[in-house]
């Protein structure tokens, strides 16, 4: 493909962006397909734009490649799945929304988890099937365009040191969500801090929740619950209770630069030894 032409379908575009990251990456087509366990012949017609990806080729490139869902958003025929009611509200908030504050004493805020990360996630949701999975998990990728935007979202996060500490998917996949953190964290529009474990109980121990503020519409908050359901309102009394919660969190946090330092030092110790 020369420099001039565009690429005419989802799949040629797929392909352009996987030899791009092949390149970048110093590898031929031989030595990517016996990363993923494939044929040179295979990645090459991929490549070209003659054969449709898979999700599995795709997580298993995105992976190999130091990717975090570029591929994945190239997924020809990708279905985003249709929301439960109750959060349906909450993506339409987040697109609109100028700057979002969110406190996860579980796991790594939807917005910046990795597609792997994600995926173990999802397969840990009791009696759903492999199609909710793979929907659920386009959804959360698409929802990260966020980040792409002219104006990008200002996003503050707090997370418990717990979310480092708890290999979710093993220590290759929580490594790379660690990483990926950090490269996050190096946008000026992310702000990431880790309120550290010896604090002890915080106004944060009941769940998560973000609250999302933006220009010409009033602030939601959104509120997790361990149950099946979560809740999404912008009534003024609730969200003036969650603003106080997140600033009763905050002020246990880590500064961003101790933060920082935490999060190379536990994704270090993931590393093969």
């Amino acid at each position: 493909m020369t420099v001039n032409e565009q690429p005419e379908s989802p799949t040629e575009e797929y392909g352009a962006m996987l030899k791009r990251a092949r390149d970048a990456a110093h590898l031929s087509q031989a030595a990517l397909g016996e990363v993923l366990s494939c044929s040179e012949s295979l990645v090459g017609l991929i490549e070209r734009g003659k054969r449709r990806p898979t999700k599995k080729f795709t997580l298993a490139a995105e992976a190999a490649l130091g990717l975090k869902g570029d591929l994945y958003r190239l997924l020809p025929n990708t279905t985003v799945m249709a929301t439960e009611k109750w959060f349906s509200e909450w993506p339409g908030v987040e697109t609109k929304a100028d700057t979002i504050r969110t406190w996860e004493p579980l796991v790594v805020p939807g917005l910046l988890q990795t597609p792997r990360y994600a995926q173990v996630l999802f397969a840990a949701e009791p009696g759903v099937t492999e199609q909710w999975r793979e929907e659920a998990l386009a959804t959360r990728i698409q929802r990260q365009s966020v980040f792409q935007r002219k104006d990008p979202l200002m996003y503050w996060v707090l997370i418990d040191e717990s979310v480092l500490l708890r290999p979710v998917g093993g220590k290759e996949v929580i490594r790379e969500q660690l990483e990926h953190l950090l490269k996050m964290a190096e946008q000026p529009n992310i702000s990431i801090q880790v309120v550290p474990l010896d604090v002890g109980a915080t106004a944060g121990l009941v769940g998560g929740f973000a609250i999302a503020q933006g220009e010409g519409m009033r602030d939601h908050v959104y509120l997790e619950d361990a149950a099946v359901a979560g809740t999404v309102s912008a009534r003024e009394e609730m969200v003036r209770r969650v603003r106080l919660r997140y600033d009763a969190i905050h002020k246990w946090a880590h500064p961003v630069h101790v933060s920082q330092r935490l999060l190379r030092e536990v994704a270090a110790t993931y590393e093969d030894q």
